[in-house]
C-alpha cells in the first residue's frame, strides 16, 4: 500500500495484477506506475510506447519525478570505479596535499589560470548540450576536488562517440600515461592519481548517459513542432550486399536529429510493408506534428507516397529536391559532348594524381589548391571538379611547360604526359568546359541553397525556374542546345520533382508574392488553394480564409508595416510568418508550418559503411544495440556540431577529403584500410577483437 502515495497514481486507473490503465489515451500498461511514468513521460525507454495525449505539464512533471529518482541512484560499476579511486586518492594524499600547499604559496595565481585553461581546452563536443555542461573546476586549496571528475570522464567518453574511437584504446598502457600526464599538468606536477573512464565503462555506463543527453536534446527540439511542424526524411541506400537501408531522420527549424535505421531488404519492394514501417515512424512523432515524409528515388516512391496520402489526409510526401536536381546533372553528363568533355579532364587529374611528384609540383603551381573536388554525389563531383580545372587553366599549362617539368625525361616522355600537354593547348576542350560550367552552374546554385538542412520549401520553385532562365540565357544564340538542356531539366520537374506544398510555399514566400518581377504566381494559384483544401479540411477551420488571402496578398494590416515590409527578403519566410502574420491568424498557423520545411533528404554526410555494420547477421543482439547506440550518438553529435557552423562558412555540397577512388583519381594502389572503428569494439565481454567479427573488415 506504500506504492499508492506516489503522486502518479492520479494519472492512470489500477486494474487487476501489476497493470494500470493511461487516464490520458486508456492505453494499458503492464509494470505499475513505474511504467505508466515513462509512458507519461515521452521518454523512449524500459520498452514503453510514449503517451500521445498526456498534457505538456503533465509530461515535465513526471519528468522531473523521473530524474530526482535517477540521481539518488549509483550503478554498480560506477560504484566500484568510485570506491577504487578513493582507495587510490588515499594513498597520495598527503604527498598530493603538501605539493599543492607549496605550489599555492610559490603561485598563488596559478590554480586560477588552470581552471580558465582547463575550460577553453574541452571539447568542443563538450560544450553540444549547452547548460548541461559544468566546466571542470580546480580549487584553490589542497585538500579540495582538483577537478570535477566526473565531467571530465565526460568529456573523455564524449571524444571517443564523436570521433569513432575503438573503446580498446581504452585499455593500452598510453592511455592511462596520458590522462597521468594531464593531471599532473593541471596539479603543478604532482598529479592527483585520475583514471580515465575504462573500455567497460565507456560501453555500458557513459554511452547510456551520454544517449540520455541527446535524446534530451532532441526533445528540446520538438518542443517546437506544435508551431512549426516537422519533415521526416527518408534516406535510402543499396548496399554492395543488395540490402536497403533505410536512415530515418526529423528536421524543423530548430534543428535535425537522426532518428533510427532500418533494413528494409526483405521488403523493398513491397509497398504494404513500407507503409507499416512509415506508419510506425509518423506515430513515433505524431500525426499532428508531422507535415511532410521526403525520400529519395531509391525507395519504392509511388507505392509509399499513395500509401501516406491515403492514411493521412494532412502529410505530404515529396521526392528529394537534391536528388532529383543530381538525375538533372546526370542526364547532362550522358550528352556525348559533354560525356567526352568530362572524360578527356579525367585523363588529366589521373595522370596527376597517379604520380606524386607531378601531384606535388602541381600543388607547388596551384599554392597547395587540389584540382579535383568530390561532391556528395558523382554527377555534382563531374561538373564541380570541371569547375576546377577551368579555374587552374593557366597553371596547369604553365606546370606542363615549365622547364622544371620538361626537362624530366622520366614524366616529360610519357605517353600519358604527351595527351594531357595536346589536352591542355586544346582551345576546344577549353570552350567546351566552360560550356558544361555554365550550363551546371545554375544546377549547382540550387542545390546548395537547399542542401544542409535549411528550410528552402518556400524557395525551390523560384530556384528551378531561374534556373532554366540562366541556361535559356546562355543560349540564346542555339535554340537546339537550349532545347535539349531545358527537355532534361523540365522532365524531370514535372514528371520527379515538383509538388503542390512547393507551389504553395512559393504562393506563400514574401520575397517571391511581393516581387513585382516574378510572373508565376498566378499559375501556381489553383495548387495553393488545394494545399489549403487539405490543411483545412473543415469549414470551421476555414472560416474566414478567403478574407485573410486577400489581406496578405495586398499587403494590409500588419503585413504592411514598416518592419515586415524591411524583412521580406532577409528573413526566413517561416519566421517572417510568425513575426508579422497576425492579421490572418488561421493563414499565418498554415503558412509557418508549409514554410518551416526542407525539400531535400540530402544530409551533410553519409557514412555507409556504418550503417551496413549495424545490419550484419554475424551479431549478436547486445552487439547490435550497442552498435546502434554509438551511431545515434555519433550522427546525432555531429549533426548539432554541424548545426552551430555558420553556413556561409561552408559549401554544403561538398566532403573535405578528395574521394581516391573516383574516377577523377582511379588510385588503384591504394587499398582501402580496414579502420571501420564501429565493428572494433569487441563483444560485452570485454574481448579487444571478437573473431567472429574479422571479415566485416573486408567489406567491399
Amino acid at each position: 500500500m506504500v506504492r499508492e502515495k506516489d503522486v502518479c497514481w492520479e494519472y492512470c486507473e489500477k486494474l487487476e495484477g501489476n497493470k494500470v490503465r493511461c487516464k490520458f489515451c486508456l492505453k494499458v500498461l503492464n509494470g505499475g506506475i513505474s511504467r505508466l511514468k515513462h509512458h507519461l513521460s515521452r521518454l523512449p525507454s524500459k520498452g514503453v510506447h510514449p503517451c500521445s495525449k498526456v498534457r505538456d505539464d503533465v509530461t515535465d512533471r513526471v519528468k522531473i519525478i523521473i530524474a530526482s529518482k535517477e540521481q539518488g541512484k549509483e550503478s554498480p560499476s560506477r560504484k566500484k570505479q568510485r570506491i577504487a579511486h578513493e582507495n587510490n586518492n588515499k594513498s597520495s594524499s598527503n604527498a598530493n596535499a603538501a605539493q599543492l600547499s607549496m605550489v599555492a604559496a610559490a603561485k598563488p595565481n596559478v590554480l586560477a589560470g588552470i581552471e580558465t585553461a582547463a575550460a577553453s581546452l574541452l571539447p568542443v563536443s563538450s560544450k553540444v548540450f549547452g547548460s548541461g555542461v559544468i566546466v571542470p573546476q580546480v580549487l584553490g586549496s589542497a585538500g579540495g576536488t582538483v577537478y570535477d571528475r566526473e565531467n571530465a570522464e565526460r568529456s573523455i567518453a564524449l571524444f571517443f562517440y564523436e570521433n569513432k574511437l575503438d573503446f580498446s584504446v581504452a585499455r593500452s598502457s598510453s592511455y592511462q600515461v596520458m590522462m597521468n600526464a594531464v593531471a599532473k599538468c593541471g596539479g603543478g606536477g604532482g598529479g592527483y592519481g585520475f583514471r580515465g573512464p575504462s573500455c567497460d565503462d565507456l560501453k555500458t555506463n557513459w554511452l547510456e548517459r551520454v544517449k540520455g543527453e541527446v535524446m534530451g536534446q532532441s526533445r528540446e527540439i520538438m518542443k517546437e513542432w506544435g508551431t512549426t511542424g516537422c519533415t521526416i526524411i527518408a534516406d535510402t541506400w543499396t548496399d554492395n550486399k543488395t540490402r536497403a537501408i533505410i536512415n530515418f531522420l526529423v528536421s524543423s527549424p530548430a534543428g535535425m536529429f537522426f532518428h533510427r535505421t532500418v533494413d528494409a531488404s526483405t521488403y523493398f519492394k513491397n509497398t504494404k510493408y513500407l507503409g507499416d514501417l512509415f506508419d510506425s515512424v509518423i506515430q513515433d512523432f505524431g500525426v499532428e506534428n508531422v507535415v511532410q515524409v521526403v525520400m529519395d528515388n531509391h525507395l519504392n516512391y509511388v507505392g509509399v507516397r499513395s500509401h501516406i496520402m491515403q492514411s493521412y489526409s494532412s502529410i505530404f510526401c515529396t521526392p528529394c529536391a537534391a536528388d532529383c536536381l543530381n538525375s538533372i546533372l546526370e542526364d547532362f553528363s550522358q550528352i556525348d559532348w559533354v560525356n567526352e568533355c568530362i572524360l578527356q579532364a579525367q585523363s588529366i587529374s589521373k595522370y596527376i594524381y597517379n604520380h606524386s611528384w607531378v601531384l606535388n609540383l602541381m600543388k607547388r603551381f596551384t599554392g597547395g589548391q587540389e584540382l579535383v573536388r568530390t561532391s556528395i554525389t558523382k554527377s555534382t563531383s563531374d561538373f564541380i571538379s570541371l569547375q576546377s580545372m577551368l579555374k587552374q587553366r593557366s597553371r596547369l599549362k604553365h606546370m606542363f611547360s615549365s622547364p622544371e617539368y620538361s626537362t624530366d625525361p622520366s614524366y616529360a616522355n610519357k605517353p600519358q604526359s604527351i595527351s594531357c600537354f595536346s589536352i591542355l593547348e586544346d582551345n576546344d576542350f577549353w570552350r567546351t568546359v566552360e560550356e558544361c560550367v555554365a550550363v551546371s552552374e545554375p544546377i549547382l546554385k540550387v542545390i546548395r541553397e537547399i542542401a544542409g538542412g535549411k528550410p528552402a520549401v518556400g524557395f525551390i520553385y523560384e530556384s528551378m525556374t531561374r534556373a532554366k532562365e540562366s541556361i535559356r540565357t546562355y543560349y540564346i544564340m542555339d535554340e537546339n542546345k537550349c532545347k535539349t538542356f531545358l527537355d532534361i531539366l523540365d522532365r524531370r520537374w514535372q514528371n520527379q520533382l515538383h509538388s503542390p506544398l512547393h507551389a504553395a510555399a512559393a504562393f506563400l514566400n514574401p520575397s517571391i508574392q511581393y516581387n513585382p518581377d516574378v510572373k508565376f504566381l498566378g499559375r501556381i494559384k489553383e495548387e495553393f488553394l488545394k494545399v489549403l483544401e487539405k490543411l483545412l479540411p473543415t469549414p470551421e477551420l476555414r472560416h474566414d480564409i478567403t478574407s485573410q488571402i486577400f489581406v496578405f496578398k495586398k499587403s494590409q494590416g500588419l503585413f504592411g508595416c514598416n518592419l515586415a515590409r524591411e524583412a521580406r527578403n532577409t528573413v526566413a519566410p517561416g519566421l517572417w510568418w510568425e513575426q508579422y502574420g497576425d492579421s490572418a491568424p488561421g493563414l499565418q498557423r498554415v503558412a509557418v508550418r508549409i514554410l518551416s520545411q526542407v525539400c531535400s533528404a540530402s544530409t551533410f554526410e553519409r557514412n555507409w559503411s556504418t550503417f551496413q555494420q549495424i545490419h550484419s547477421e554475424k551479431r549478436n543482439k547486445l552487439d547490435k544495440e550497442t552498435l546502434a547506440d554509438l551511431i545515434y550518438i555519433n550522427y546525432n553529435l555531429k549533426l548539432a556540431s554541424r548545426m552551430k557552423i555558420n553556413p556561409t562558412d561552408i559549401d554544403p555540397i561538398l566532403v573535405d577529403d578528395i574521394d581516391m577512388t573516383s574516377d577523377w583519381v582511379e588510385e588503384t594502389e591504394i587499398t582501402p584500410s580496414p579502420s571501420q572503428w564501429l565493428d572494433r569494439f569487441g563483444v560485452l565481454e570485454g574481448n579487444d577483437l571478437n573473431p567472429r567479427y574479422q571479415d566485416i573488415f573486408n567489406l567491399a
